[in-house]
Parts: C-alpha cells; sequence; structure tokens
C-alpha cells in the first residue's frame, strides 16, 4: 500500500517508520524541509507541498494527517480538497476535537476517519492504541496500515461512525487525568508519611503482580529513578488540559458526574498559581482570620 503522511513531528515520524518497516510505500511531507529529509533518508517519497504529495499519491489515494489540532488540520483539508474524491480516505491522527471530526467528515469529499492515537513517543517500538471513527469500508482499506502503526490487529478498532474514535479518545485522556491524579497522591502520602519509603521499590513492587500495576506505573518508577525520591528539580507545574476540558464538558452536557476527572483537572489547573499563589488561597487565608481571628500566614514581600 502507498500512504502519504503530511506532518513529520515526533508522532508522524513514528507513523512513517512503523509503514515503512511494514513494507509499504510512503510519500511525506511537512512544512520543515529538514524533517522531509529526515524521512527520505528513512525510505520515503519526499514531497515539497500537500499539493505535490496529493499528486504523487495513485488514483485511490490514502492520507494519514499528524498535524497539531485545529487549524493546522484544516489547512491540509483546504490544499488537499481540490484533489480528493469519493474514492480517497484522509485520516487524521491527532487529537482533534470529536465535534471538528464529524464536521470535516461532512464537507470533505474524501472518506474521513478521525483517529484517536495513544501511546506517545515512548510506545514507538510496541506501537500505538488505535481508536478509529468513520466509515466501515474506510478503516478496512486503512487496515493494513493500521496494523503496522499500531501493535498489531489487537491494538485497533472501529468504534463507530465519523467523530467516535476521537471521542473515545477524548475520554480516554480523561481517564488517564484520573489515574495520573491518583498515582500522585498516593505517592505523595507515601513521600510525606511516617516510613522514609524508597518511592522506586515501591513502584517496581506494585508493578510486580500488584492490582494497581500499569504503565503509568512504570514511568512512576522511571520518574523515581532518574529524579529522586523527592523528584529532584522538577516543578509543579502541569501543562497540558484541553482533551480533560472537553472531557468534562461533554460529562455535563450529557448529565454523566464524573467527579475524579473533574478534579484532576482542577489540580492540573491548580498547579499554574503563579509565584504568589492563588488569589482565590489567599483570601481564604485571610476569611480564616476574620472570622476566628486564625493567623495569617505571610509570603516574603
Amino acid at each position: 500500500m502507498q500512504l502519504g503522511v503530511i506532518g513529520l513531528g515526533r508522532m508522524g515520524r513514528i507513523v512513517v517508520d512503523r509503514v515503512l518497516d511494514a513494507g509499504h510505500d510512503v510519500v511525506a511531507f511537512d512544512l520543515d524541509e529538514q524533517a522531509v529529509a529526515d524521512a527520505a533518508d528513512a525510505g520515503a517519497t519526499p514531497a515539497d507541498s500537500v499539493v505535490d504529495l496529493a499528486e504523487r499519491l495513485g488514483d485511490e489515494k490514502r492520507i494519514w494527517l499528524m498535524v497539531p489540532a485545529g487549524e493546522p488540520v484544516d489547512a491540509a483539508l483546504d490544499d488537499l480538497e481540490p484533489h480528493l474524491g469519493a474514492d480517497d480516505v484522509v485520516v487524521d491522527g491527532g487529537n482533534s476535537h470529536f465535534e471538528d471530526s464529524t464536521r470535516r467528515a461532512d464537507s470533505t469529499d474524501a472518506a474521513y476517519l478521525d483517529c484517536g492515537t495513544s501511546g506517545g513517543p515512548a510506545g514507538a517500538e510496541l506501537g500505538f492504541s488505535l481508536m478509529i471513527g468513520g466509515p466501515e469500508w474506510a478503516y478496512g482499506e486503512l487496515t493494513p496500515v493500521f496494523d503496522a502503526v499500531a501493535t498489531g490487529p489487537a491494538g485497533h478498532d472501529r468504534m463507530g461512525p465519523a467523530g467516535s474514535g476521537h471521542y473515545v479518545k477524548m475520554v480516554h485522556n480523561g481517564v488517564e487525568y484520573a489515574l495520573m491524579q491518583a498515582y500522585g497522591e498516593g505517592f505523595e502520602l507515601l513521600a510525606e508519611g511516617r516510613y522514609d519509603l524508597d518511592l522506586e521499590a515501591v513502584a517496581r513492587t506494585w508493578n510486580n503482580g500488584a492490582v494497581i500495576r500499569s504503565w503509568l506505573l512504570e514511568l512512576c518508577e522511571e520518574a523515581f529513578r532518574e529524579e529522586g525520591t523527592h523528584l529532584g528539580t522538577v516543578d509543579d507545574y502541569v501543562a497540558g488540559g484541553s482533551t480533560g476540558t472537553w472531557t468534562v464538558q461533554e460529562a455535563l452536557e450529557q448529565e454523566v458526574p464524573l467527579p475524579l476527572i473533574y478534579q484532576a483537572l482542577a489540580e492540573r489547573f491548580g498547579s499554574r498559581a503563579p509565584d504568589e499563589g492563588r488569589f482565590s488561597r489567599r483570601l481564604a487565608n485571610r476569611l480564616r482570620y476574620g472570622f476566628g481571628r486564625h493567623e495569617v500566614a505571610r509570603r516574603d514581600e
């Protein structure tokens, strides 16, 4: 099979490499000329524009977009649109909002597959978990590519119609937030508790047969091994949050309570307080003096 790949960042390059390793042909494009040259060195056919990529593909085009969610996806589709027909297939492998995916599926002449992708760069050697929405025939056409990019046939499936792949990935990320928060709270109690513990040893032990073993727990073990039990100079600022926000918004619309995911998202936002601390916490500090004459903790001027 011949696959066009647009977007050669960390994830896009992994798609290229795994598809090439499976014996398929790849035409690759990125705005970064060096990224295109590197992909060419790995065996891909280089393209110098989105249009050039489309023209290098056969009559039935199979194209994988791995570009940032939002305007970059729409821009790529605008460039591709004059070259696409009903027999072509476009895969969006980024973290697009599911409603954007349904809109694009409705407005694009080609079959549109929204592909939630989990595993990250660290999972490149094993392959990804792919959650795919869109027409069943298009999913079937791309199955050899999905087999190559995923961990294998069991690492991908069609979730349902357009939007369902990115919907499932959105909820996946919400669950991820809650799991990270749960591990964080548990290890914080161990770090601040009554025993002087080696948290790397704790994580390693839990990962061998315990109910809560997981890849995230393996990453906890790695973090303590590389940074130390108290995480050295690691800051308490946690970036990201879009997919968790979408998950909570959808839960509100569907009237489904997600207290753990919501709290994990709130903690992530709370980590971004400025140097002087969150205003709400400062006000609560002062209010305790107002009603109970509790001592007011002061920060250095």
